[in-house]
């Protein structure tokens, strides 16, 4: 953390509403933006000056969904869909330490801030269940890096295969055997460990908070999703699932609630400001209308919605009906980077592709501002980070106007969404520290980093072999189930718009 004195000067300052980008003068005082004047104004002579001549200053992106434990299963699954993303899980998430969780959150963060990305909402996977100690590593990782973070453990007390309503009976005789060893951690246990979670975290909550995470509703029986919303509750924590990512989980929710997995959460009194839904992708325009009333969030991942074929979610008429809508890159093993410029695209892209007119398209300020604003607000971090502004904390980024992707120097919101990939990025400072300065991190060796996963790797392939053939023979009857869901989830469409 910063304790004392910066003045950044030279530097372009984003106005994203007014598509603007005039000359500013930054003061910052410790982690805070003190003032913002024009250049050449008034700092204290002991305070170190930035020159940011020829840059073009934007708040730190906030990434609203990942999973850091995707780090190291970068890129498989080339025809993988959401079902066998997750069917896969106890194969690439097995024997991790923690050792292994701390280095793959690290290599997360590395790329993200190399990309411009300042705080992320991560959903650890740790199996065969979570433990204290293991998502405390979590945390520390983006601390060491100087990233912020809310850290949440992925909680399920229901196998996969017996959550989608028929899935396990459709299996192969030997196969069902096979996965019944593949148990969840009881909910008892499970509960323990989020309240200890909450109560014993070691870390600068400003910084690197906690929160709950069930990770997808037919996951959790309502007793469970019951006991998560008490828990979030009792301690002020963030609370946040997988809602309706794919049609199956769509289907998975008629069969097993006879409603929307929405109005479900809402009987369960869970919908609320510190609900945050990834994905969002099949919910109804009245399930929109009940998270905006509530004041619920949603996490927008179209890189990863697209990747694994899950759709494309109306982010449009979410934000009609009043729902705050952030962005995130979701995990590497779904969506293949952390970049959250290529997520912007995308998610102004998508918008264009729903049915509306290019009137009601989202603009570039708006895909910014969802990228800052709100999904720091998603992230329960709204009132201190997502805008450069005096009282919030100073994390900015510094894109190079020199690259090709500002040449020539025309509409500042347009070239960050539709021309900037991350290449500009040039220095990043978090709570007025630099963690990136010439387009490389400063706080990692990343000859040693890449030594460490190399390592890791190596064990890891060696250990999951078995896994992974287990997992390569449920594909093909997993695939198979699933797909016949399709029609169904037709029907519900047609008969809840």
């Amino acid at each position: 953390m910063a304790h004392g004195r910066t003045i950044i000067r030279n530097g372009r300052l984003l106005d994203a509403p007014n598509r603007r980008a005039e000359p500013a003068d930054i003061l910052i005082e410790g982690d805070e933006i003190r003032e913002i004047g024009a250049p050449g104004m008034a700092a204290p002579e002991d305070a170190e000056t930035i020159d940011a001549a020829d840059r073009l200053m934007i708040p730190g992106l906030v990434n609203a969904h990942t999973h850091s434990h995707g780090n190291l299963a970068k890129g498989i699954g080339d025809h993988w869909n959401l079902e066998l993303l997750i069917n896969a899980g106890p194969w690439f998430n097995y024997e991790r330490t923690r050792e292994d969780l701390y280095t793959s959150a690290k290599l997360g963060a590395v790329e993200m801030v190399l990309r411009g990305c300042t705080a992320c909402y991560d959903l650890v996977n740790e199996f065969p269940g979570p433990s204290v100690e293991g998502q405390a590593a979590v945390g520390q990782a983006y601390s060491d890096v100087g990233m912020r973070a809310v850290v949440t453990p992925m909680l399920s007390n229901v196998p996969f295969w017996t959550a989608i309503p028929g899935l396990k009976d459709a299996l192969p005789k030997a196969l069902q055997k096979e996965v019944e060893a593949l148990k969840a951690a009881p909910m008892e246990k499970l509960a323990e460990i989020s309240r200890r979670l909450l109560e014993e975290w070691p870390h600068d909550r400003d910084r690197i908070n906690v929160a709950i995470a069930p990770t997808i509703p037919l996951l959790c029986t309502d007793e469970f999703l019951t006991v998560c919303r008490d828990i979030a509750e009792e301690h002020g924590a963030m609370l946040h699932t997988h809602m309706a990512e794919s049609r199956v989980w769509s289907v998975g929710g008629y069969r097993t609630y006879g409603e929307t997995l929405t109005k479900h959460f809402q009987k369960l009194g869970i919908l609320g400001p510190r609900f945050t839904s990834a994905h969002a992708v099949w919910i109804t325009e009245e399930d929109m209308k009940r998270m905006g009333d509530a004041g619920a969030h949603v996490a927008h991942n179209p890189v990863s919605n697209m990747r694994l074929g899950s759709g494309i979610a109306d982010t449009i008429l979410m934000r009609r009906h009043g729902v705050n809508v952030g962005i995130g890159t979701d995990a590497c093993n779904c969506g293949d980077h952390l970049n959250m410029f290529e997520n912007m695209r995308l998610a102004c892209h998508s918008s264009r592709v729903k049915d509306h007119t290019n009137m009601e398209w989202l603009t570039a300020p708006e895909v910014i501002e969802m990228a800052t604003e709100c999904s720091a607000r998603a992230m329960g971090f709204g009132d201190r980070i997502g805008r450069i502004a005096p009282g919030y904390q100073a994390d900015i980024v510094f894109l190079d106007l020199a690259d090709v992707s500002f040449i020539p120097f025309t509409d500042p919101c347009n070239q960050i969404v539709h021309c900037e990939d991350g290449a500009a990025v040039e220095r990043v400072i978090v709570g007025g520290r630099t963690i990136v300065q010439g387009g490389k991190v400063t706080t990692v060796d990343m000859p040693a980093l890449r030594r460490e996963v190399e390592t890791i790797m190596e064990r890891l392939d060696s250990v999951q072999a078995e896994r992974k053939e287990l997992i390569e023979k449920l594909e093909l009857p997993v695939s198979t189930y699933c797909n016949g869901l399709l029609p169904e989830h037709a029907q519900h469409a047609a008969a809840n718009p």
